[in-house]
């Protein structure tokens, strides 16, 4: 490493972020500017520690002391060079990624552990300032034509990749702009759609071709895709929301979340509020059920309303505060973490059961009944809840939005018309991306269930080495 005792030195620093009441004004990105002396300190805290366990963090396997090392030494061309070799987007992963490597750093061992998630965009934005992130079409091409369905993160990592191998690609997507869960499902606040036009148009420069409002198994013929395509990628993601089934599900006011974050996005984008049918929660009582990330991104699009108040609701218990013995260092560290939503105003609450949703005369929802619960470990190592007797209770509310996560793909339409196999999960069974058709393969939540984002770049670029290696034995 350029400096070997950077991280004596210097301490852990992110860029500030703007004023929460400033911030929920608008649907921004929160942080600000960062100077560049002060992202090479933070690069220069990376140890040249032997074994660099964040490796093994992180899902794409990022050379991460080597990067790091580029950035304190200032040679960003470099950094790029070496960041792009596992990560087709580091401007995505280094906004909106968990940062899995930062859990398993070693420095985090007795230290806060080094900006890796910052560092990653910053290398990448000053790439693009420099212009060493521009189109670069493959030199040859082959004859192979590649369907990939799908533009969220894997379809567009699957498409890069089997793109830089030569072959013709075409991206279909069935909604009316490209970008998938990176453009209808995270808010702006955490990823400017600008971000996702500016890669998607240097894919264009490259020869990707885009098809949107292309929904294949609906208005675009799987059948025939199969037989004019040499290979087909399935990127469709895990969209099928987890529901609620308890009484009085059906009233009005309850909706899924996903429901909610693409209509909004859909707002910011431009489109017309009358076609969009915003679901608004505009002085109105708002209960997020589920506490992820999802339900985090529903906080803070619900602040930018101007909810009236706004509770979350977990089921499981409140993570600690920092790790315990059965989650030791590398593991990713199961802790209690607040978003910059949850900064903008939001009462959290764990191990509650929701019971019963209450509504009025006229079919809209006005509360829900709770009950605080807690868990058990079974002899035989599962875990249970009970009831806590005389804790059930009703919280008043207006808006109910469900963030419990996704179950599988939509099995209707193209998995049903092709008769791809799915496994006991429900989702496609493709163990080494194949499915059962020779043809067909699949990468990123529709074969591994919901995950990160990270993930499923991931996928997608192991995918397409699945698929280039399928179509060079053709």
């Amino acid at each position: 490493m350029g400096r070997v005792d950077g991280f004596l030195i210097y301490d852990r620093e992110l860029p500030a972020e703007r004023d929460p009441q400033e911030r929920v004004t608008d649907y921004r990105e929160i942080y600000k500017r960062f100077s560049e002396e002060k992202t090479r300190e933070q690069a220069s805290r990376c140890m040249d520690c032997g074994i660099p366990f964040c490796h093994q963090g992180c899902p794409l396997g990022n050379n991460i002391p080597e990067f790091n090392d580029a950035v304190y030494e200032g040679d960003w061309k470099l950094a790029i060079e070496i960041l792009s070799e596992t990560n087709n987007f580091p401007e995505f992963t280094g906004r909106i990624c968990p940062a899995p490597c930062e859990g398993s750093c070693v420095l985090g061992i007795n230290k806060p552990q080094v900006t890796i998630e910052y560092i990653e965009k910053a290398i990448a934005e000053k790439a693009f300032d420099l212009g060493y992130i521009k189109a670069e079409p493959p030199r040859k091409r082959t004859d192979k034509k590649v369907a990939v369905i799908g533009s969220g993160p894997a379809g567009l990592a699957a498409a890069d990749q089997l793109n830089k191998q030569g072959h013709l690609i075409t991206v279909f997507e069935r909604d009316d702009r490209l970008g998938g869960l990176l453009r209808y499902g995270i808010p702006d606040f955490k990823l400017e759609k600008w971000v996702v036009e500016r890669r998607i148009g240097i894919m264009m420069e490259e020869g990707v071709q885009f098809r949107t409002n292309a929904h294949v198994g609906i208005n675009v013929d799987s059948e025939q895709l199969l037989e004019e395509y040499d290979a087909l990628v399935l990127c469709g993601g895990s969209t099928v929301p987890r529901d609620l089934g308890i009484p009085g599900r059906e009233l009005k006011g309850i909706h899924y979340a996903m429901d909610f974050l693409t209509r909004q996005n859909k707002l910011v984008a431009g489109d017309n509020e009358e076609e969009v049918a915003p679901i608004l929660a505009t002085h109105k009582n708002v209960v997020v059920i589920g506490g992820g990330d999802t339900g985090s991104d529903c906080v803070g699009t619900s602040n930018r309303h101007g909810a009236a108040s706004m509770k979350q609701l977990e089921i499981m218990p409140m993570p600690p505060q920092s790790r315990d013995e059965a989650n030791p260092w590398p593991e990713w560290p199961l802790i209690l973490r607040t978003s910059s939503s949850h900064e903008e105003g939001c009462e959290r609450e764990w191990e509650i059961l929701t019971e019963e949703f209450t509504g009025n005369e006229d079919g809209e929802v006005t509360g829900i009944k709770i009950a605080t619960i807690e868990w058990h470990r079974e002899s035989d190592g599962k875990r249970s809840f009970k009831k806590v007797p005389g804790s059930e209770r009703i919280i008043p509310c207006d808006l109910v939005l469900l963030a419990m996560g996704f179950v599988s793909p939509d099995k209707n339409g193209l998995l049903q018309k092709l008769g791809i196999q799915l496994n006991d999960r429900d989702h496609i069974d493709a163990p080494g991306y194949q499915t059962n058709l020779d043809k067909v393969f699949a990468a990123g939540d529709m074969r591994r269930g919901q995950s990160l984002v990270v993930w499923a770049i991931a996928e997608g670029r192991e995918a397409a080495d699945a698929v280039g290696a399928f179509l060079e034995k053709d």
